[in-house]
């Protein structure tokens, strides 16, 4: 007997959400639901079953049967394996992840509300900006245990750290493995002591001056985009996504850097914060910790007092989050 298909729900149907569902149904990782809310200013509109209609007539071209779904009801969430939510604002020129904090907390606090309402055994991933303070959100609004939540940041993050050192190089990107921790912003932590192309550190390919200004791209890749197209990216933030979630349906247990809850970890406790997150069928299933040498642990802890700044914030202004 056939087993059952997964279940993958999207929470926000704009461009991440809407790309989130095109990678997922082209790697056919199960049925997909696709929500959003009605536009007021478009009444008879309905965009996320737009969407999904368009997404579905791919199916015959690319060979994926998937049952997709576009709605406005959270009743279609029910039995979720994985939801997504990446509603909210996204960033326009000018503003950094931090400037959407009071808005998106509110969207992601009804959403993560709805979550614990409709798919009370879902794990759930963040993609809403600032993301290390949605994660936090969504955890204390699902009251859901810290391994079914967690924040994808680090596989956008890497791939870009990746695409840049193989640009520089010209090199495939298949060849490039790295690694960063931290908050996702400008204040993330790439780490070229364990940057490697096919095995050979990357300190004996570059100088430092190109290796530094490829971290520094990284940290500022996000913007960089929101300034050429006025908009946030989607296409890598929302397969960094459906490379979490097909770990979690396939049980992978692939290591992919993740804001996950840290209990001491890396030295931090009680903060959802970037590091090496194994990831299977009960979500977050440990956190890989490795040794740091003191710039390092600096770096990290630099960039974690930033998570707990923009939590602070969360939690001052939404007591019933603290």
């Amino acid at each position: 007997m056939a087993s059952k298909r997964a279940k993958i729900s999207i929470i926000g149907a704009g461009n991440v959400g809407a790309t989130c569902a095109h990678w997922a149904a082209q790697k056919e990782l199960g049925d997909i639901v696709l929500l959003d809310i009605p536009r007021a200013d478009a009444p008879d509109q309905h965009m996320p079953k737009g969407k999904m209609i368009d997404l579905g007539c791919c199916a015959p071209i690319e060979g994926f049967d998937s049952n997709l779904t576009g709605t406005f009801d959270y009743e279609d969430i029910a039995g979720s394996d994985v939801v997504i939510v990446t509603a909210g604002l996204p960033r326009k020129p000018g503003m950094s992840r931090d400037d959407l904090i009071e808005t998106n907390v509110k969207i992601v606090k009804s959403v993560s509300e709805n979550i614990k309402e409709h798919a009370p055994d879902s794990i759930v991933i963040l993609v809403s900006n600032p993301l290390d303070a949605m994660v936090y959100t969504a955890w204390k609004a699902t009251g859901f245990p810290t391994n079914r939540i967690v924040g994808q940041a680090g596989a956008l993050d890497c791939a870009r750290y990746r695409a840049f050192i193989a640009w520089e190089l010209g090199v495939s990107v298949e060849d490039v493995q790295a690694m960063l921790l931290g908050g996702h912003g400008d204040d993330m932590v790439p780490f070229p002591r364990l940057t490697s192309v096919h095995g050979i550190p990357v300190t004996d390919m570059l100088s430092q001056d190109k290796i530094d200004a490829c971290v520094q791209r990284a940290k500022v890749g996000g913007g960089e985009i929101v300034k050429l197209m006025g908009t946030s990216a989607y296409y890598a933030p929302a397969l960094g996504t459906i490379q979490m979630a097909e770990a979690i349906i396939k049980d992978k247990k692939r290591i992919i850097p993740s804001a996950a809850f840290l209990d001491g970890q890396f030295g931090q406790k009680g903060l959802f914060v970037g590091v090496p997150a194994l990831l299977g069928k009960d979500g977050v299933e440990k956190i890989v910790e490795f040794k740091l040498t003191d710039e390092e642990q600096k770096l990290f802890d630099e960039s974690a007092s930033h998570v707990a700044d923009l939590v602070k914030v969360v939690t001052d202004r939404f007591p019933e989050l603290a």
